[in-house]
């Protein structure tokens, strides 16, 4: 995934017009989908902050008619290098439809815990804060670990997140690691010295 950026204002409304073309296609076709990253982040309360495009989480099995849905409306659908992933693009914006997330494939159980909300005035599902702090920490690595994008998140949603299963998950990787202790040390979230040992 590519860096956060400050978009011009013209450029953010573009991306969030984008997001909800795609949305309304995606609900119109019937395929079951949420909004991922930093426009699900938008859509919980945070300032907004986007990259440089829009993503949405399917089932693989989904995908097809995703796809025709998009194409049907007039978003060029192209493979992408990743079996993960399928790109699409509206005009000068990009989409990520993305079938695997945190490293697991997108089922429906995530799909049915996401929170329906409003995306600049038009209601669709979004991940579920637990599920949203999930898929980034899992994106964290030696080449993308931007702990000062995931605090605003973290302060904002602390009471909607599950932070125990989030411990469980992440503690066997680094970067993830230290970005939980960093909340404890903020007294962003409770110490986990005792999850850690029944755990143990």
């Amino acid at each position: 995934m590519s860096e956060s950026v400050n978009l011009p204002r013209d450029h953010t409304q573009a991306i969030l017009e984008t997001t909800k073309r795609v949305g309304a296609l995606l609900k119109e076709a019937g395929v079951p989908f949420a909004l991922a990253g930093s426009v699900a982040a938008f859509a919980h309360g945070l300032p907004a902050g986007f990259r440089h495009d829009t993503d949405f989480c399917l089932r693989r099995e989904d995908a097809a008619a995703a796809v025709a849905a998009l194409a049907e409306g007039g978003i060029t659908v192209v493979d992408a290098p990743e079996d993960w992933l399928i790109k699409g693009r509206d005009g000068d914006e990009e989409i990520d439809l993305i079938l695997d997330l945190a490293g697991r494939p997108v089922a429906g159980e995530l799909l049915q815990r996401a929170d329906v909300r409003a995306v600049d005035s038009v209601r669709m599902p979004v991940l579920a804060p637990t599920d949203l702090m999930d898929s980034r920490l899992a994106a964290l690595c030696e080449h993308y670990c931007d702990f000062a994008e995931l605090l605003p998140m973290a302060r904002m949603l602390r009471e909607r997140i599950d932070w125990k299963l989030l411990d469980r998950r992440h503690r066997d990787q680094p970067l993830p690691d230290a970005f939980l202790y960093l909340l404890e040390r903020l007294r962003v979230i409770e110490p986990r010295k005792q999850a850690r040992h029944e755990h143990a």
